[in-house]
């Protein structure tokens, strides 16, 4: 296929398998695509949650440990649309039945358009930022435009071409080289031995801790299938994937520890900002950072329209893509200040939702059906209703994350306590939960009961 056709054909591409003239995403590829997603202002934004809470031994061992844990089924789900050449959302059709299928969706669009709305946001107000002190404009709104713009204007244009044409040709390189500079003017600039026998200040347990590291790479999981439908070796995709992402995840963690802890910033994209460009050589910096960041908003607007397409298979993706980009911009223009607690609480929700479902799915693909499904069980035998069945261990497995770490909006957290404390007179949290966490606990409890609720004879392949 001539590499113009590729380039057109990848975005408008649907949810049926990938042909093989454009699974063209070699282990590099993927390797650069999940390496540039996994750093970017957000990763850092989450990096400074963890201290001062935390001493900095300690946050380093929570985001070595969250990295590779999350980092982990990252990989098996990359493996799992490699293997079957379809998205992330099309591949529940067999556990969750059809319709099933799109309440995953629907959770998926929601938290794609929250990581777009929070990627245009901070971009935004960083660019701006950088404006009103250069030229002493000050053009929020504008920026904030421009920001969602271009975004959505890359997402059009598809992962094959953004990968191929910006990330490895330009992209990837800035962003790299880039955070590499600003990291050893971090580590030049404070006593790294008084740092480190610093105690931490407390209020984070560590468990906690790697709960927030694990939420980043949790996040990519309903998407991940999306980009290594394209790849040509199942294997290659699996490995790019998990050593590329955890390596900038854990990277990019420790790095925007280390700017509150070294530089002074304080816990906001903002602050964040200024740390950067008064320490890592002004303005320049910090817009080429950010440039680096346009592809994370990017995949996210992208693979909204393709968990879309698996409610409606015959929308056009590029429609979609500009429908996404709009709703991202309006709720972006309706955050308000720093955001962090909003933040932080959209990363817990995410674990709370999406760690059990995917622990549901992998014993459901890896286990019972021996990581294989086959075309005729995603469309042709996917059954047409809904399996409640595996609501079971989903819904039990957000339930043990919840009596962990209960998470959300106030109202919610409030009603989750009140129904466990007070009628269930269980303890709130669950003490356990504070020594090992809710991400680890909420995933093996959905795993190991869907083993028990799920088991039957797998259809094979093709049937």
């Amino acid at each position: 296929m001539p590499a113009q056709r590729l380039h057109d054909a990848a975005p408008e591409w649907g949810i049926r398998p990938v042909p093989d003239d454009l699974r063209r995403f070699g282990g590099l590829d993927l390797a650069i695509l999940w390496g540039d997603l996994s750093i970017g202002l957000l990763v850092l934004f989450s990096g400074t949650l963890l201290v001062p809470a935390l001493g900095l031994p300690t946050a380093l061992l929570a985001i070595l440990v969250g990295s590779i844990v999350g980092s982990l089924p990252l990989a098996l789900v990359g493996l799992a649309g490699a293997r079957e050449r379809v998205p992330g959302m099309v591949l529940f059709r067999p556990l969750l039945g059809l319709r099933g299928s799109y309440l995953p969706s629907a959770m998926n669009l929601i938290q794609l358009v929250g990581w777009s709305a929070f990627e245009f946001w901070a971009m935004a107000r960083v660019a701006d930022s950088i404006s009103s002190d250069l030229f002493g404009i000050d053009a929020y709104g504008l920026w904030l435009v421009l920001v969602a713009a271009g975004c959505t204007a890359l997402a059009w244009s598809g992962p094959v071409f953004v990968v191929r044409r910006w990330l490895e040709r330009f992209g990837a390189w800035i962003i790299a080289a880039v955070a590499a500079w600003i990291s050893f003017r971090v580590l030049t600039v404070g006593d790294l031995a008084a740092l480190w026998h610093r105690p931490g200040s407390g209020g984070l347990p560590f468990w906690l801790a790697v709960d927030l590291v694990i939420a980043m790479p949790i996040s990519w999981l309903p998407l991940v299938a999306d980009f290594t439908r394209f790849a040509k070796s199942e294997r290659r995709a699996a490995a790019a994937t998990f050593w590329s992402y955890a390596a900038g995840n854990a990277w990019f963690y420790a790095l925007g520890a280390m700017l509150v802890l070294a530089a002074g910033s304080g816990s906001d994209v903002l602050d964040l900002g200024t740390t950067i460009a008064a320490s890592a050589g002004g303005a320049v910096v910090l817009l080429a950072l950010l440039a680096g960041e346009s592809d994370q908003a990017m995949a996210n607007v992208y693979s909204s329209a393709v968990s879309i397409q698996n409610v409606f298979p015959g929308a056009s993706p590029r429609r979609l893509i500009v429908a996404v980009g709009a709703i991202g911009l309006a709720v972006a223009a309706m955050l308000k200040g720093s955001a962090a607690y909003t933040f932080e609480t959209f990363l817990f929700l995410i674990g709370a939702i999406f760690v059990p479902l995917f622990g549901v799915f992998l014993a459901d693909w890896l286990v019972l059906r021996r990581g294989r499904i086959g075309e005729a069980a995603l469309f042709e035998n996917a059954r047409s209703g809904f399996n409640p069945r595996a609501l079971i261990p989903w819904a039990a497995g957000f339930a043990l994350y919840q009596w962990c770490v209960p998470t959300g909006p106030s109202w919610w957290v409030d009603a989750v306590t009140k129904v466990l404390h007070s009628w269930l007179h269980l303890p709130v949290p669950l003490v356990p939960g504070y020594a090992a966490g809710a991400s680890i606990p909420a995933f093996a409890g959905a795993f190991l009961l869907s083993l028990v609720v799920l088991r039957r004879q797998a259809p094979a392949e093709g049937q």
